[in-house]
C-alpha cells in the first residue's frame, strides 16, 4: 500500500525505543508523519497550516516528550484537522486534555493506565509503609549523617509508628490502579479495604473483600489511611472542610494527582494532627514542591515518579500503537483504552 492510499498519523515525540516489531506494523497499515518536540505556537502554526495533511490520529508514545505544546484545551483542539479520530497517548493521567471537547469533536482519547499499574501500586504500597512506619524520617535522618538526628530517630520513632495490618485503607477511585493497590495491601499486608468510587464495582468488591461507602466523607471518616487513585476533573477534592472529618491521626497517601488536595489545608491538619503522616507522590504545582510539606519528617515525597519504570514505558509504547491499530481495524469496538466514548459525538 503506497504511502498516499493509507491513513496519516501524527507521532508526538521521541523515537521507539522498545516495540519496533509493531512500529512496523503501523507504519505498514498507517502513514506515519512525525512532529518529534515544538512548542505550543509552533505546533499551532503546522496544524493551521496542514503541515501533517488530513492526519486520523496521533500517537504520544512517552510522557516526558511530544508534550512541549501545553495543555491540550479547546483552542488547540480546534485547530485539528476534521479528518482527526483518535489520539492515543502515553500516561495514566488526563487532566492536561480536555477530553470532552475532543469527544464532541468525534475524537477517541485513549490513555495507557493499564501499563503503569504495577508500577505505581508498588509505589503506593512503598508511600503507605512509610506513613506508618516514619520511613521518611529515618531515612532523612539517617542521610544527614547527624549523629544527634541519627539518634534522634533510632530512639524516638518506635513510640509513633504502628504496622499497617489489620488498619482500614480507604481508596477514592477503584479503578485499575486502586484495584490493584487494593490488592497488594489486603494480601500482603493484611489491610482492611473499603473504597469510594462514583460507580459501585461489585466484583471487585469480592476479589479484595472490600468494604463499599456511599459517600466520600463515610470513606474519610472511617479509614486509618486515605489513598486517592482518582483522576482530577477539575475540582480539589479534600479541603479543609474534608480533612475536619478525617479520624485522628490519619493518613493520606496521593498517587493520582497533585491538585486534588489544597496543600495548605492539609499542612493546617499536618500541625493540628489531625493527618498524622502522608506520602505524595503528586503535587498542586509541579515541578514545585511545597516547601513545608517536604521540610516535614513525617511527609514522604516524590516526583510524580510513581508509574516510571522500563516496563511502563515499554507498555505505553506498545498499547497506544495497539489502539490504532484496533481503531483502524474495527473502529471504536477496536479501541482499548479509550477514556472518553460517553461523550463521544458519533456524528462528527
Amino acid at each position: 500500500m503506497s504511502s498516499s492510499s493509507k491513513p496519516t498519523v501524527l507521532h508526538l515525540g521521541d523515537d521507539i525505543r522498545w516495540n519496533h516489531e509493531l512500529y512496523t506494523e503501523l507504519n505498514q497499515k498507517f502513514n506515519v508523519v512525525r512532529s518529534y518536540s515544538m512548542g505550543r505556537d509552533e505546533f499551532k502554526k503546522a496544524l493551521q497550516e496542514k503541515r501533517w495533511g488530513e492526519f486520523v490520529g496521533m500517537y504520544r508514545p512517552f510522557w516526558n516528550t511530544g508534550g512541549e505544546m501545553g495543555n491540550w484545551d479547546k483552542e488547540l483542539i480546534d485547530v485539528l484537522p476534521k479528518s482527526c479520530r483518535i489520539y492515543a497517548s502515553a500516561g495514566a493521567g488526563f487532566d492536561w486534555v480536555d477530553t470532552r471537547t475532543l469527544a464532541q469533536r468525534g475524537i477517541i482519547y485513549c490513555n495507557a493506565a493499564s501499563a503503569c499499574t504495577e508500577s505505581v501500586a508498588d509505589a503506593a504500597i512503598v508511600l503507605i509503609l512509610s506513613c506508618y512506619r516514619a520511613i521518611a524520617w529515618s531515612f532523612i535522618a539517617a542521610r544527614s549523617c547527624d549523629t544527634a538526628q541519627f539518634r534522634d530517630a533510632n530512639q524516638n520513632i518506635a513510640a509513633v509508628t504502628h504496622n499497617p495490618n489489620g488498619s482500614v485503607l480507604g481508596i477514592v477511585g477503584l479503578g485499575k490502579i486502586g484495584y490493584r493497590i487494593a490488592e497488594k495491601a489486603s494480601r500482603a499486608f493484611e489491610m482492611k479495604i473499603q473504597y469510594y468510587d462514583i460507580v459501585r464495582m461489585e466484583e471487585r468488591e469480592k476479589d479484595v473483600g472490600a468494604k463499599w461507602c456511599n459517600t466520600l466523607e463515610e470513606l474519610v471518616q472511617t479509614s486509618d489511611c486515605v489513598l486517592l487513585a482518582t483522576p482530577f476533573d477539575g475540582k480539589v477534592l479534600l479541603s479543609t472542610d474534608q480533612f475536619t472529618q478525617f479520624k485522628k491521626g490519619a493518613r493520606l497517601v496521593n498517587i493520582a494527582r497533585g491538585k486534588l488536595v489544597d496543600e495548605d489545608a492539609l499542612n493546617e491538619a499536618l500541625d493540628d494532627g489531625v493527618i498524622s503522616a502522608a506520602g505524595l507522590d503528586v503535587h498542586a504545582n509541579e515541578p514545585h514542591v511545597n516547601g513545608k510539606l517536604a521540610q516535614r519528617k513525617n511527609v514522604m515525597v516524590l516526583s510524580h515518579t510513581a508509574g516510571a519504570s522500563v516496563e511502563s514505558h515499554v507498555g505505553f509504547e506498545r498499547l497506544g500503537m495497539e489502539n490504532l491499530l484496533g481503531w483502524l481495524e474495527r473502529g471504536e469496538e477496536g479501541v482499548v483504552s479509550a477514556v472518553n466514548l460517553l461523550w463521544l459525538n458519533r456524528e462528527e
